[in-house]
């Protein structure tokens, strides 16, 4: 039983082993991942779907005030009842009549309705790009936030590397009786720490990877890696030509969601108007009865008939007015809106190239602080090989690595967060 019990821990320990060797690995650019989004991203296809929910929204109002047709059948069966009329009888014959009606109803408030829905097209259709700018935005922060994670994988391996060559030279050291054991135990309390920050690190990539495979939204069953290094991506040309870029705000998707949203409510306004106007109808209906054989009973069904009708409003207890007053004052809120939105965007433009023109200056100090860091570590690791520095300094050295590299990483996401926010506010990706 025992060894049978092993056998199935066994067997479920290896189960996520096998699944990650089914997985295929694919290296893709950053042009090739966001393409593989804008195929595959539900986000993005449910976006083009209300845009056709609006459009079909539209053309129901817009047949609303075209000519609408409709038939009707019935049977009656009176089961051999007579009408006695005056001493006559008439038989009620089992009888079937068929009916054909065509009618249009045309109101100020229809025409209205339908200039709204084109609004609410538009603003859709504004909603989808907006949509895909932001989910565009956040593949391109996954893809260089696991650039940047496994550049500090890469770097804290390389200092285990430095730190496994020290704790072999101490343990050779404490062999021979030229070092003391505590030397060698604060060294491998050090490379210890060292192997559970990236074990912690790896844990974090693999979610990084996790997440970007949802935002593609291709599927599981393909690991899609970066293969573009940080240095492609991240340069200070095209920090230095996004400084430049001036702020459109034709351009900008909140402008244009909040600039139709003002046109809907001045549209309120003569839609609340239109209640002033009469609605007129025409209808042509077309009847043929037959008894089925039968002798013809009482038959009061009109062949043709044509009918038109005017609706006017005459009174509604200043309803009406009020109504128009409160949409002039919904009209009126929405300029407001929309000039309080200028003047936030203009201040927002200032203040994210500000951002990021500093964070890019912070992100090259942090580079050179990362280099130089790294180079203290080693005349050190070096000093302390030869008999010249503790492992005190070995220790405090690393740490200090270990702070400059997470730091320059930190450096890295928040240049990319800050070209990320500014792209998306002037809406330039070429």
């Amino acid at each position: 039983m025992k060894k049978v019990f092993l056998l199935i821990v066994a067997s479920i320990c290896l189960l996520p082993l096998s699944a990650q060797d089914s997985i295929r690995r694919q290296s893709v650019t950053l042009a090739e991942a966001q393409q593989l989004c804008l195929e595959h991203n539900r986000q993005l296809k449910n976006a083009s779907l209300d845009v056709q929910k609006s459009e079909a929204a539209r053309w129901q109002t817009i047949a609303s005030m075209l000519p609408q047709a409709q038939m009707g059948l019935d049977y009656s069966n009176m089961c051999g009842y007579k009408l006695n009329m005056g001493g006559f009888e008439i038989p009620m014959n089992p009888s079937g009549t068929i009916n054909i009606t065509a009618s249009i109803a045309l109101s100020g408030a229809q025409i209205v309705g339908a200039l709204i829905q084109n609004i609410a097209v538009e603003m859709s259709d504004i909603t989808a790009k907006q949509t895909e700018q932001n989910t565009l935005s956040n593949v391109t922060y996954s893809y260089m936030s696991i650039l940047a994670m496994e550049q500090t994988v890469d770097l804290l391996k390389k200092n285990l590397g430095n730190m496994n060559e020290l704790q072999n030279f101490t343990n050779e050291a404490v062999r021979v009786g030229v070092s003391e054991r505590t030397e060698a135990d604060k060294l491998a309390v050090q490379v210890a720490s060292m192997r559970s920050s990236i074990n912690q690190t790896e844990r974090m990539l693999e979610v990084l990877y996790n997440s970007f495979a949802l935002q593609l939204g291709a599927g599981i069953s393909v690991r899609y890696e970066p293969s573009q290094t940080i240095e492609e991506l991240l340069n200070a040309e095209e920090v230095l030509k996004l400084l430049k870029t001036d702020l459109s705000l034709d351009k900008n998707y909140t402008y244009q969601l909040l600039e139709q949203n003002t046109k809907l409510s001045k549209n309120q306004v003569t839609l609340a108007a239109m209640d002033y106007l009469p609605t007129v109808s025409a209808f042509y209906q077309y009847s043929a009865k037959t008894y089925f054989g039968k002798d013809q009973g009482m038959n009061m069904t009109p062949p043709n008939a044509v009918g038109v009708s005017a609706t006017v409003p005459l009174w509604s207890s200043g309803r009406r007015a009020a109504s128009v007053h409160e949409k002039k004052l919904a009209y009126q809120e929405a300029l407001n809106n929309q000039e309080d939105m200028r003047d936030n965007l203009l201040i927002q433009d200032k203040q994210l190239k500000f951002n990021l023109s500093s964070s890019y200056e912070n992100f090259l100090i942090q580079k050179d602080n990362m280099d130089v860091s790294l180079r203290v570590f080693q005349n050190i690791s070096e000093k302390f090989a030869h008999g010249y520095s503790s492992s005190l300094e070995v220790t405090t050295a690393s740490t200090e690595l270990i702070a400059a590299q997470n730091n320059y990483i930190n450096a890295l996401l928040e240049v990319v967060n800050a070209q990320l926010e500014l792209r998306k506010l002037l809406n330039v990706y070429e």
